[in-house]
């Protein structure tokens, strides 16, 4: 990756702590496998990938007033990060003498559950419906807050969650392992899509692919 925004430790720290969100287990890939991480980290590094072309040729330029409106809310981000960071490795040094990142997954779940009951922002409960997330926070699937309206857990998971699923082009679910895990075969591109080669139709739920259908015929 070219573009950054975490330092070395930084990145270690938030990596093992999505590493503890949707956990490998049994042989099952996790954040990490997925590559989590550089979703996060190319989000959070500036305006260069915040919009794929649908044509999957690269990223769409952003300008003028949108392009200052989502650095505001890149900054705003980056700053829950940075605060998340030295929070995780304060309560880790203070509890356990190591920072975050050096700890054991158990260990790492004692703080990151400490975190977790301390944020507010949209739900994070402890229910586990997927089997991916462990025993480590569950937002809402339909988030109703923004990004810059959470704390940082709730940031955290939702960034975890779309790292693993979202289309391989914006930098996570690295050789589509969070698709594999799911049962989505997912296309080879955002060409395929653009260009009517691949549908995701036959994976919506029942009677919700009838009614897309009758949408587009009513255009």
């Amino acid at each position: 990756m070219t573009n950054t925004f975490f330092d070395a430790h930084g990145r270690a720290t938030i990596e093992a702590a999505m590493a503890r969100i949707i956990p490998s287990d049994d042989g099952t890939p996790g954040a990490r496998e997925a590559g989590c991480i550089d979703f996060v980290e190319r989000y959070l590094s500036g305006l260069d990938h915040i919009f794929a072309k649908p044509d999957g040729s690269g990223f769409e330029v952003l300008e003028g007033r949108v392009a200052e409106a989502w650095m505001r809310r890149i900054e705003i981000m980056r700053g829950k990060y940075a605060d998340g960071i030295r929070d995780l490795d304060a309560r880790s040094r203070k509890h356990f003498a190591a920072p975050f990142k050096d700890l054991s997954s158990a260990e790492q779940d004692e703080i990151l559950r400490a975190v977790e009951s301390g944020a507010s922002g949209e739900p994070t409960t402890l229910t586990v419906s997927d089997g991916l997330a462990g025993p480590l926070g569950e937002p809402a699937l339909q988030q109703t807050s923004t990004e810059i309206e959470l704390d940082f857990f709730p940031l955290l998971v939702a960034h975890t969650r779309q790292g693993f699923y979202a289309d391989p082009i914006y930098g996570g679910n690295r050789g589509q392992v969070g698709w594999q895990v799911i049962g989505f075969p997912g296309p080879a591109s955002l060409k395929d899509v653009h260009e009517g080669r691949y549908t995701t139709l036959q994976w919506f739920a029942e009677g919700e692919a009838e009614k897309v259908r009758e949408f587009h015929d009513g255009l």
